[in-house]
């Protein structure tokens, strides 16, 4: 009887430390069109999961390698969430024929009301190539960005 109720115990407390939500951001003005997306953990320091994401710099020519990024796990290098504020920090480097550039995205929100965080977006654009070794000025853009989390 005591094994029955220490496993029932157990798988209990199990559950709820591996309860998740999730966080998303999107924005669409005349620069850019963006949405990103992860699972968050509850508890264990609140890692992500399934982090995801799609962006589009309006102003770029259709062939450009730097127009159309897509954002994988790996490219979420900093996140901060807690009831006042989600801040997401995404990199993502290109490299194409000796070509080096990388975008990286900044968001930094505050909440507006429960789950919904209201704020500004800034994106940096670096270009240079591997013959010249040369970075040059980051374009910028900045915009607002509405994003959620549960």
């Amino acid at each position: 009887m005591r094994t029955i109720f220490c496993a029932t115990t157990l798988l209990l407390s199990a559950g709820s430390a591996f309860a998740t939500g999730g966080i998303w951001c999107s924005a669409e003005d005349a620069a850019v069109k963006f949405q990103v997306e992860a699972g968050v953990t509850r508890g264990m320091g609140g890692p992500t999961f399934n982090f995801r994401g799609d962006l589009e710099i309006l102003g770029r020519p259709v062939g450009d390698d730097l127009r159309k990024t897509v954002f994988e796990d790996s490219n979420l290098t900093q996140y901060w969430l807690d009831g006042k504020e989600l801040r997401l920090l995404v990199y993502r480097e290109h490299e194409v024929a000796n070509t080096y550039s990388s975008v990286e995205l900044t968001i930094v929100t505050e909440s507006s009301e429960e789950g919904n965080y209201d704020g500004r977006y800034s994106l940096a654009i670096y270009e240079g190539t591997a013959d010249t070794g040369g970075d040059g000025m980051p374009a910028a853009l900045t915009g607002k960005v509405s994003c959620g989390a549960e």
